[in-house]
């Protein structure tokens, strides 16, 4: 339901030549014509799909042969075609690397969790630390105290029992004094006992945080381990994903170029240029011709703004003004410009090599051809030619009117 516009005045495809009675060619120049297009198929086989970019170009002073306008929808369809197997490559390589950056973002989870671990287990480490830190003064100003009564016993313990009990001012004093002696030797033994309990304690402690913290830290480095390792998937992925970017804008740029060559090579087919024209023209209803091109349906199951829109609205309009016999039928799901003279065969709608005003001119080259609509015949420079209106003439859905040439086309009479 589309339609690209081209002249077979320099190559007939094997539909056209198989309709003896939609042309006047002998049989020798049928034979010439069908052997030069498969010697041509030949060498394009032989080539690789790079070098089928057949353009015009001069390059350190060598010119590349004159292609047909055809060949530029070739090289389209297989730039659109890499396009869309690249677009569908990039498209799981971004699947691939959504799964990988949620990986990494679920392990820098987990290490900031571990981190916060860490950071909580040192606090206590530290808190640790001063408590021995304070013990120790505790008990070094404990021991500080002791000492002065040790010192005392000792002296007092040069004398023995009789000679304190001698000096004791009575028996109650002697006893008074060894109770004390033996309360300050307890004292201190409870006090010994104490220290190495305390220390004791606080060193296992010390211990059982200072492994934790090791095995927190060890669990954080395997983390950050799989954490790079899912980094570097990710980074592999998005850059094969980038090169298949920078493919598809590179076929586009491609494409927009060889869509301007097109339009270069079909002028030459015209008399003339085929003409800007307005968006809209030719009658063309504002329904289809004020919305974006190919974006609805008219009544033939045609895309609007395409060039077999147009003429099926043209035919249709002539058979409601009374100069067709036949309206236009539904062709949609069928409807490319180069499938409408087979169509309209199947319809039992003439076609030929004549043109008359309001017949449809029909180009089957390229991939889907080009339907034109018929305003008037006549001859320029001795040969035959046809002013038609149409659209879509320079690939972008717009209106225009010109000159062509008549050979290669095959015209329906509705």
């Amino acid at each position: 339901m589309k339609c690209d516009i081209f002249d077979l005045s320099q190559h007939k495809t094997k539909k056209q030549i198989s309709r003896s009675k939609l042309t006047d060619i002998s049989s020798d120049k049928k034979t010439k014509t069908m052997q030069q297009k498969n010697s041509l198929k030949s060498r394009l086989l032989q080539r690789s799909s790079l070098a089928l970019m057949l353009v015009v170009m001069i390059t350190a002073g060598v010119v590349a042969p004159v292609v047909r306008a055809d060949q530029y929808d070739e090289q389209i369809q297989a730039l659109n075609e890499s396009n869309a197997q690249a677009g569908n490559a990039a498209s799981d390589l971004q699947s691939q690397a959504n799964t990988y950056q949620a990986a990494v973002n679920q392990l820098q989870v987990q290490i900031d969790a571990v981190q916060a671990q860490i950071y909580a287990n040192q606090a206590e480490q530290a808190k640790i630390q001063q408590e021995i830190i304070d013990k120790q003064a505790q008990l070094d100003q404990q021991r500080a105290l002791l000492a002065g009564d040790v010192k005392a016993m000792y002296v007092e313990g040069e004398m023995s029992a009789i000679e304190m009990l001698a000096t004791s001012n009575n028996l109650s004093v002697y006893v008074d004094k060894q109770e004390y002696r033996n309360a300050v030797q307890k004292k201190i033994q409870d006090s010994l006992v104490k220290i190495a309990k305390l220390q004791s304690d606080l060193k296992i402690q010390k211990t059982q945080v200072d492994q934790l913290i090791a095995n927190q830290q060890s669990q954080q480095a395997q983390l950050a381990a799989s954490r790079a390792e899912q980094a570097n998937m990710l980074a592999y992925t998005q850059a094969q994903k980038d090169q298949f970017t920078q493919q598809i804008s590179a076929n586009s740029s491609k494409i927009a170029d060889l869509k301007r060559q097109q339009i270069i090579a079909n002028a030459r087919y015209n008399i003339g240029p085929a003409g800007t024209g307005v968006a809209c023209g030719g009658g063309y209803p504002a329904k289809w011709c004020e919305r974006g091109q190919d974006t609805v349906l008219d009544n033939w199951g045609m895309y609007n703004r395409e060039c077999v829109s147009y003429t099926a609205f043209k035919a249709h309009a002539d058979f409601l003004a009374g100069r067709n016999s036949r309206d236009m039928p539904y062709w949609g799901g069928v409807g490319n410009a180069n499938q409408w003279d087979d169509n309209a065969i199947a319809a039992g709608i003439p076609t030929d090599s004549s043109p008359t005003p309001g017949s449809i001119a029909i180009s089957n080259a390229g991939y889907y051809g080009h339907a034109m609509y018929v305003e008037q015949v006549g001859t320029i420079n001795g040969q035959q030619a046809v002013y038609v209106s149409q659209y879509n003439a320079s690939l972008d859905g717009r209106y225009s009117e010109g000159w062509r040439y008549t050979t290669g086309l095959v015209f329906l009479h509705f």
